[in-house]
Order: structure tokens, then C-alpha cells, then sequence
């Protein structure tokens, strides 16, 4: 575990709708309910537990950094235990998590947990800062 003395809300992020957890260059979010959320570094270890428990995962560190830029300033935000609102998505609007890991396994990241990905691993080292 990353800090035993702060246990993961992983049951709260499993019983959410839209509950997942991000990880990007500076660190990682586990988005658990409607507007909490719990960020913080110890990516890896976050991640494998993560994963293990079937949460849905975007993994976006290996992604070019302009991409990264628009996706995170143009593109939605997951709507978490709330309605998504309609499609076309923009910055500052609300979609359905399989939408926006969409968008980002199009631009190159993980993506794990979700429904219609075949997630392969980032070669070890490769693309990670």
C-alpha cells in the first residue's frame, strides 16, 4: 500500500458511477465520489491495487505532452455520480467515462477496467517521466 496510515477508498470509487482513477506526469487522482476526490504520488503501487480491485484506469504518462494539453483543457471531464451531459463534448462539460478514455487511449494511454479496451502495457521506461 502507498501509506498504510491512509487507506484507498477503493469500495466508495467501485460503488460510483464513474468512479476511476487517473494518472498522469505529476502525480495521480482517485476520483471517488461526486466532487472527492484523493490525489498524491506512490503512482505504481496505487495503480496495481487499482487494477486489481477492477477499478477503471487512464494511465496518460506515456501520452506527448501536446496532446496531454488539449485533452485535459479541450476535452470533458468524466462525470462522476452525476448525469453526463449530451454529446458534443467540450472543456468544462461532463461525459461518460467510456467517452474520455476513449479520447485518451486515442492519444496513447493505458486504459484498464473499462468495457471494450484491450489494454497492453507501455513498454518499462518507455514514455514515462
Amino acid at each position: 500500500m502507498a501509506n498504510p496510515t491512509i487507506p484507498l477508498p477503493l469500495p466508495a470509487a467501485l460503488a460510483t458511477v464513474g468512479g476511476h482513477l487517473t494518472i498522469g506526469r505529476g502525480g495521480f487522482t482517485l476520483h471517488y465520489r461526486a466532487g472527492a476526490k484523493l490525489s498524491g504520488y506512490g503512482r505504481e503501487d496505487i495503480k496495481a491495487q487499482c487494477i486489481a480491485a477492477g477499478l477503471p484506469v487512464i494511465d496518460s504518462r506515456q501520452v506527448d505532452f501536446d496532446a496531454v494539453l488539449k485533452l485535459t483543457l479541450r476535452g470533458p471531464m468524466v462525470a462522476v455520480r452525476r448525469e453526463p451531459e449530451p454529446a458534443s463534448w467540450h472543456g468544462l462539460s461532463y461525459a461518460p467515462l467510456h467517452a474520455v478514455a476513449t479520447a485518451w487511449a486515442a492519444a496513447g494511454a493505458e486504459v484498464w477496467n473499462i468495457a471494450g479496451f484491450d489494454t497492453v502495457p507501455v513498454d518499462e521506461g518507455r514514455g514515462r517521466t
